[in-house]
């Protein structure tokens, strides 16, 4: 009797915990899915709600994605000798940034990239380092083209996305891509802060103009990596910061680049036009109280003498004789050599230029032809 009590007692308990398990697991599951519906239900109001918010970031995360690739890290190496030992190592003096701009495997950077280098390196987004090798430098423009061995490429290169620099606005997006104190292939985003600066180059008496402000963040080592618009496309090539400024940095204009670039590849050289004259130095033409271009002589067989234009000459007592003053020229104001080097840089041999310049108090006016003249 006590065992059949004791088997009753044992079917009840089990019968009553599994109706209570039943019971828990009934309600468990309709709060925790209810719970969690309403979590995904939440999860895609904050998605859609959000989505217009993020096309900003998913454009800067495209345009990255796309153009990084192109993007290369460049060594300039260069040798030093021991004091002790007169033993040449070599050493990492600099490095930058740089572009590939074409299928070629032709590199686009800044020219104080690779100045004074005994041998430039540079390394792709895969890792790979090649050994590079100066194609032709614009000084006066901060711009150098090396190629490297690159048998075959799945990147665009950046010859194929250049924009019209002349048609940028201010307040436009800019995006920098380089290799800021060695971090490669580092993002930055700003705007178009300002158009048409000018910054001295290199080359004493020169100045780069029409450049691209941005207050995209540019560091050391940025230099010679592009600028980007929000399609992708290549609107510049960072280049430098104001000293002591926070973000105000500068590019060179991509029209420039694509001229100049495209020359230096074709001819090893960028291609300077001129009208076959020589100009006395500015510091001479300011001792003597002129505002213009001082021709000191005129080329034998040039557009200039065809044109009549005098150089400086002496007359029967010793005297000096200034030669003719360019003052402007296609309409625009020439007040020294950088004025007339930044006009005729816009110009491809073969066209014509109006000049206008002074001979003994008088202004005259010349329709002179533009040939390629040598550095």
């Amino acid at each position: 009797m006590i065992q059949g009590n004791s088997l009753l007692r044992f079917v009840y308990t089990f019968v009553v915990a599994a109706l209570a398990l039943f019971a828990i697991s009934v309600i468990y599951k309709h709060f925790w899915e209810g719970s969690q519906g309403t979590e995904r239900l939440a999860g895609m109001s904050i998605q859609e709600s959000s989505s217009d918010l993020l096309a900003y970031e998913r454009n800067t995360i495209e345009v990255f994605q796309k153009a990084s690739p192109s993007v290369v890290f460049v060594h300039n190496l260069q040798n030093r000798r021991n004091f002790f030992s007169f033993n040449v190592t070599e050493y990492q003096a600099g490095s930058g940034s740089g572009f590939l701009w074409d299928r070629s495997g032709h590199i686009v950077t800044n020219f104080h990239v690779v100045q004074g280098a005994t041998r430039i390196a540079v390394t792709l987004i895969d890792g790979n380092t090649y050994v590079a090798q100066i194609i032709g430098v614009e000084p006066g423009k901060d711009l150098a083209v090396l190629k490297i061995d690159m048998r075959s490429t799945n990147v665009t290169p950046f010859e194929e996305k250049v924009a019209n620099s002349a048609e940028l606005l201010v307040g436009q997006k800019a995006i920098a891509i380089g290799n800021p104190y060695g971090l490669d292939h580092t993002l930055t985003v700003g705007t178009v802060s300002a158009l048409g600066r000018s910054m001295s180059s290199i080359v004493e008496g020169i100045t780069i103009r029409d450049m691209i402000q941005t207050d995209a963040p540019i560091n050391i080592g940025n230099s010679g990596g592009p600028l980007l618009d929000s399609r992708g496309q290549l609107i510049g090539m960072n280049t430098s910061i104001l000293r002591g400024s926070t973000g105000i940095g500068f590019a060179v204009p991509s029209n420039t680049i694509n001229r100049i670039v495209n020359q230096i590849i074709r001819y090893g050289q960028s291609v300077q036009s001129g009208i076959g004259i020589l100009i006395f130095e500015d510091r001479i033409a300011r001792s003597v109280g002129v505002e213009g271009v001082i021709v000191r002589e005129v080329y034998e067989g040039s557009p200039a003498e065809a044109a009549g234009m005098r150089g400086t000459t002496r007359d029967q007592f010793g005297r000096i004789i200034l030669g003719d003053v360019i003052i402007s020229i296609d309409g625009k104001r020439v007040v020294n050599y950088d004025d007339m080097y930044n006009v005729f840089v816009e110009i491809n041999p073969g066209e014509s230029v109006e000049v206008v310049f002074q001979r003994d108090g008088e202004e005259r006016t010349e329709l002179i032809n533009v040939v390629a003249i040598a550095e």
